[in-house]
């Protein structure tokens, strides 16, 4: 049993089990209804996506300093009791239940989905692949 760290929209593993949308904004253009069938989410939990704000600094930054400054941001929202709580919720059910969590972003290094598989992995994640 393992959570897998995924980027949304591309085609599922044998045996990932759910996905779990960590976005702020649902697939443009996709039927709600579609969601499931073109790969992007089950069930969508933007409570653990960057703000608004926070989601735009990250996709700007362009030097070290900006991409760290969006990671100490997004750290910060995510040591907020209920993001921390779901955070420790998947963790546990890492050990004993498949099942992914994602983004869209193409490169995991420069995505939020990069930081949360550490903060999961902080809360003793059993992380696919690691």
């Amino acid at each position: 049993m393992a959570v897998r760290i995924v980027r949304l929209g591309e085609p599922r593993a044998k045996g990932e089990g759910l996905r779990i949308g960590t976005v702020r904004r649902p697939p443009r253009g996709v039927p709600k209804e579609e969601f499931a069938s073109r790969d992007y989410y089950d069930v969508w939990l933007p409570n653990l996506a960057p703000t608004a704000d926070l989601m735009t600094a990250g996709r700007t930054a362009r030097t070290d300093a900006e991409w760290n400054a969006f990671v100490r941001g997004y750290r910060k929202e995510m040591a907020q009791p209920e993001a921390g709580h779901l955070i420790d919720t998947l963790a546990a059910l890492s050990h004993s239940a498949d099942f992914a969590v994602g983004c869209y972003c193409e490169d995991e290094n420069r995505c939020h989905r990069g930081i949360l598989r550490q903060l999961l992995a902080d809360r003793g994640a059993v992380i696919h692949g690691d």
